[in-house]
């Protein structure tokens, strides 16, 4: 079986377009499926819509928040709620095509964990495109994962490789890296994309500084999450070697040369560093400790074949 996890929030006039299409495509297949629509504390008449649709359809489930937590909350929840084997996600806008969600399906089945869908004629604004172009380039350079779109909405996956993601705040931009770092099988292929007819782009310009921190959020996770202290170490021993300096080089100059440095702001920048260096490798030290202590208990490993137990 498959599932079709959808996130919506006001929606309310693509919405019984995108039904039609969708239920269309997967009927005229031999396909059983099953479409859960997650209503992200939309303030419009998209919850109404999807409760039609619900009593119409017994393949379709509707979950709505109170309030909109983002769209990596709402896959998550709707990927803790998945029956299928297979898991396909898309979003209800209509620039993403339910037809293309067989196409990923079928590339799916060729022996990947998970395959991200590629914009590649984008039908968005010149200022969208650019920044979703430098957004991919750098995930790219700084992660090594060469991916052309992080952010199609329009993804398929197994199920397992679906349930294990663990998804906050934006890190839905960067499923492909998290499923690459747990040790699955990950791709990406060309889908059209069409132009948005209703509504309006969640996309604003404070998105932008939005991926900055989630970019590093990503870098931690990714690099130090399980060694924190080699992070917090490095940033500790430079601030400690510079303001060690900065003190050596003022006791030099009032033992050999008699200046006064009492007055000289250099030396509080110098006191400064030093303390600043101590709390951040205390920090590192904590860090360590804290998830040495919880992972006795949940750490998990991420198998590729096990036997029975």
């Amino acid at each position: 079986m498959v599932t079709i996890v959808v996130p919506v929030f006001n929606e309310e006039e693509s919405l019984k377009y995108f039904y039609e299409e969708l239920i269309n495509t997967f009927s005229n297949e031999t396909i059983k499926y099953e479409v859960i629509f997650i209503d992200d504390g939309s303030d419009d008449s998209s919850l109404e819509i999807l409760k039609t649709f619900e009593n119409q359809n017994k393949n379709v489930r509707v979950f709505a928040f109170r309030k909109n937590r983002g769209k990596s909350e709402a896959l998550l929840y709707g990927f803790l709620k998945a029956r299928g084997e297979y898991i396909l996600t898309m979003d209800a806008d209509l620039q993403d095509k339910p037809s293309e969600g067989l196409s990923l399906l079928k590339k799916l089945r060729e022996g990947n964990d998970h395959i991200s869908g590629w914009r590649k004629v984008r039908k968005d604004t010149g200022l969208k495109i650019l920044f979703s172009r430098v957004f991919n380039t750098l995930v790219s350079l700084i992660f090594g994962l060469r991916f052309h779109d992080y952010n199609c909405g329009l993804k398929a996956y197994t199920k397992e490789a679906a349930k294990s993601l663990k998804l906050y705040g934006g890190l839905h931009r960067f499923i492909p890296l998290i499923l690459y770092q747990q040790g699955f099988k990950v791709g990406e292929m060309p889908v059209s994309h069409g132009q948005r007819r209703f509504g309006k782009s969640k996309f604003g310009i404070s998105k932008v500084w939005k991926d900055l921190p989630d970019m590093l959020t990503m870098i931690f996770l990714i690099k130090y999450s399980n060694r924190p202290l080699h992070f917090f170490g490095v940033a500790g021993f430079m601030f400690l070697f510079i303001g060690f300096g900065i003190l050596i080089y003022l006791t030099f100059a009032k033992i050999f040369y008699g200046e006064g440095i009492g007055d000289r702001p250099i030396i509080f920048l110098g006191i400064l560093l030093m303390l600043t260096g101590f709390q951040t490798l205390f920090t590192g030290f904590l860090a360590d400790l804290t998830i040495n202590i919880s992972q006795r208990e949940t750490k998990e490993f991420y198998l590729k074949y096990s036997s029975k137990d």
